[in-house]
């Protein structure tokens, strides 16, 4: 793989995101509500899961708009879900990306009320008025997105997390509660990608790509569980410690550093595998995001 265009693919994908979404949020919501919305889901952080549906859209020679829109509807939801994560009533996090949590620089009410205006907007961006998205896709990327985040998703998984502190989970059900909390979202942005193929993916193509999701989700809540112990405030962004200090379960309290590392390198290796089974799609840059995703620091 080509390193360097890799990196150039992603910063471009980056700025077509931004860009998108700063031209989308809206500026002139009432009593400044757009003002909290757009502190929130602009100018910061990874854009894992737009890059990912993008990635997917690549492989598949998807419909570039429709991807496009898919990559902001799914980043706009996963801002949401950090906006509600961090409220006092949640995780209560005081710092996120480096900065202020929406709720510590406008207030609980506004804040809760921004997460909800941007769950809502994530699905007016995968339904333009126009007839850029064919109004079938409109409603499959509706539906894919609202079944990652909502009961048997991110919202079910984060039901999970809050029920189980202060309690000992096995490894089956600390898998279960991963796989919702965050995998979930990763896997429905590869879904979300690879629904923009404008001509049909067979069977086995699927079935491989949601078992690449599969893998990189749940790595992805793995090395997070493992950079909350290794890595320092000012690396994450974020404060770093909290699963210890509130007695929340994670691999590496059930499995140890060690165990936990080991456990990244068996999904990695289970995501390149999966990838092995698309051809002949063009699946390099979800490699790379596979990499990304195990080699990070923060």
């Amino acid at each position: 793989m080509n390193e360097r265009a890799f990196a150039a693919w992603c910063e471009q994908q980056r700025g077509r995101v931004e860009t998108a979404l700063a031209d989308w949020i809206p500026v002139d919501a009432p009593a400044h509500l757009g003002e909290v919305m757009r502190y929130a889901a602009l100018g910061a952080g990874k854009r894992l899961r737009p890059l990912l549906v993008l990635a997917a859209a690549r492989a598949v020679g998807g419909l570039d708009i429709a991807a496009l829109r898919a990559a902001c509807a799914v980043e706009v939801v996963h801002a949401y879900s950090l906006v509600h994560d961090d409220l006092p009533c949640m995780d209560n996090d005081r710092l996120r990306r480096g900065q202020p949590t929406a709720h510590v620089r406008y207030g609980e009410a506004r804040a809760l009320l921004a997460g909800d205006a941007l769950q809502a907007f994530a699905f007016e961006i995968l339904t333009p008025a126009d007839d850029t998205v064919p109004l079938p896709l409109q409603a499959r990327l509706c539906s894919l997105l609202a079944r990652a985040a909502g009961t048997f998703g991110m919202a079910g998984g984060q039901a999970i997390d809050l029920a189980s502190v202060n309690c000992r989970l096995t490894e089956p059900e600390l898998r279960t509660m991963h796989r919702l909390k965050t995998g979930a979202l990763l896997k429905g942005s590869v879904r979300m990608g690879a629904a923009t193929a404008i001509h049909a993916l067979s069977a086995e193509a699927r079935d491989a790509l949601d078992n690449y999701g599969d893998a990189i989700g749940l790595a992805y809540q793995v090395v997070d569980d493992i950079l909350d112990v290794t890595a320092n405030t000012g690396q994450l962004g974020k404060t770093a410690g909290k699963d210890a200090a509130t007695d929340k379960p994670t691999y590496v309290s059930l499995l140890g550093l060690d165990g936990a590392r080991a456990l990244v390198e068996r999904l990695y290796q289970d995501a390149m595998q999966a990838l092995d089974l698309t051809a002949p799609l063009r699946v390099d840059w979800l490699r790379a995001l596979a990499g990304r995703v195990v080699h990070r620091e923060r």
